[in-house]
């Protein structure tokens, strides 16, 4: 098995870990301690513009192409210099990708180009809702035919980028009286349309820069045309699109773990205690192996996923087995980390206590750690069946 990258692969990694070091980790204090939505857009149409917005998009609707483990290289990177930074441009991957994976041929020629240069900020998912997180099949949005639009009415929670998104993949019930998750389409809502209702950003304990709203629609009138892919069958697009956000979310927490790590590593070798450097105690020494350890570990079930995916494999069960491990112990190593730093890493003069609460979510979104076990216990019984 070759493990080595592609030379395009390798410069992505390296253009990404260049910006992480000088664009992002100088301002991601700030980004977290005032949520200054002009720098993040600024990072973020800098990104567009060095192809991060696009990576696994067609070049012909102005992606960059390099496929999926080129994606999970970058946003480790980036996760390094600024987690938020990171899930937007995760995110706004995804969104990209689900366009271009079951969108007609006029909308990726629409929105793509705008997604991927940044004239678009951002884009969002709105799936969860106030009475629907795990169980997105009992979603109750609902979009009604008329003529040649559909009506949208409901609720979406936690949705990424809401405030300066410029389009939205929603999905909504067009049949409730088809089976649980068989009646639900998925469509194209575009930033500033009538009846969109982007509510406030919601008090988050972690990647604050990352503006997380409620959206709703109020009778929100869309062409029928902005329908993607058949109605009645957009549930399976949401469970497909899951498990290839659930690399860059995976992706997201290595980085931070390993960041974390690296600044435990340096701590430790400069800090004396007992008139020698922390780093000459073994106890400290076992549990940075450890760590390390199940960080590269985690690196090559998220690549084995993406080399999957890219391969057109089903990747699904592996995804969910990257995740899960993948933030786990990233939770772990950032948790190690800030202890290694003893009551500094309590402060906010180093960055532990932001990465220990930036990490924390990763267990959560894009299907909790429960919901991947779910899945993979599923896969392994379905087999023996």
């Amino acid at each position: 098995m070759d493990f080595a990258l592609t030379e395009e692969q390798q410069m992505i990694q390296e253009a990404a870990r260049q910006f992480a070091e000088s664009e992002l980790k100088p301002v991601a204090a700030e980004l977290d301690k005032t949520g200054n939505r002009e720098l993040l857009l600024e990072k973020l149409k800098a990104l567009a513009e060095l192809g991060f917005m696009g990576i696994n998009v067609d070049p012909e609707f102005g992606g960059t192409g390099a496929g999926t483990i080129a994606f999970s290289l970058a946003i480790t990177e980036l996760a390094r210099g600024c987690a938020s930074t990171a899930t937007t441009t995760s995110v706004t991957n995804m969104v990209a990708e689900v366009i271009q994976a079951v969108g007609s041929e006029e909308q990726k020629a629409r929105y793509l180009p705008k997604i991927c240069s940044g004239e678009y900020a951002a884009g969002s998912f709105c799936l969860t809702e106030p009475s629907s997180g795990s169980d997105a099949a009992a979603m109750r949005t609902r979009a009604v035919k008329d003529g040649d639009e559909y009506v949208l009415n409901g609720s979406k929670l936690y949705i990424s980028s809401a405030e300066f998104a410029g389009v939205f993949v929603v999905w909504a019930v067009t049949d409730p009286d088809a089976p649980k998750g068989k009646g639900i389409s998925c469509f194209l809502v575009e930033a500033g349309t009538p009846g969109l209702v982007i509510g406030k950003a919601e008090e988050k304990m972690g990647q604050k820069a990352s503006v997380t709203n409620e959206v709703s629609f109020d009778n929100c009138r869309i062409p029928a045309s902005n329908l993607m892919g058949e109605e009645n069958r957009g549930f399976r697009i949401a469970a497909g699109e899951l498990a290839g956000g659930r690399i860059g979310i995976g992706s997201l927490g290595l980085g931070i773990g390993l960041e974390a790590l690296d600044c435990a590593r340096n701590f430790i070798q400069e800090r004396e205690q007992f008139g020698q450097p922390l780093a000459k105690f073994q106890g400290l020494q076992w549990q940075l192996a450890d760590k390390y350890t199940e960080m590269e570990a985690a690196r090559l079930l998220l690549l084995q996923a993406a080399w999957q995916k890219d391969a057109g494999m089903a990747f699904g069960p592996a995804a969910s087995m990257a995740k899960l491990f993948a933030t786990e112990k990233a939770n772990e190593a950032c948790y190690t980390a800030l202890q290694m730093h003893g009551g500094a890493g309590y402060t906010r003069d180093y960055p532990l206590e932001r990465m220990a609460r930036d990490v924390r979510i990763t267990t959560i979104y894009e299907g909790t750690s429960e919901i991947q076990r779910l899945i993979i216990a599923r896969h392994l019984l379905d087999g023996m069946r």
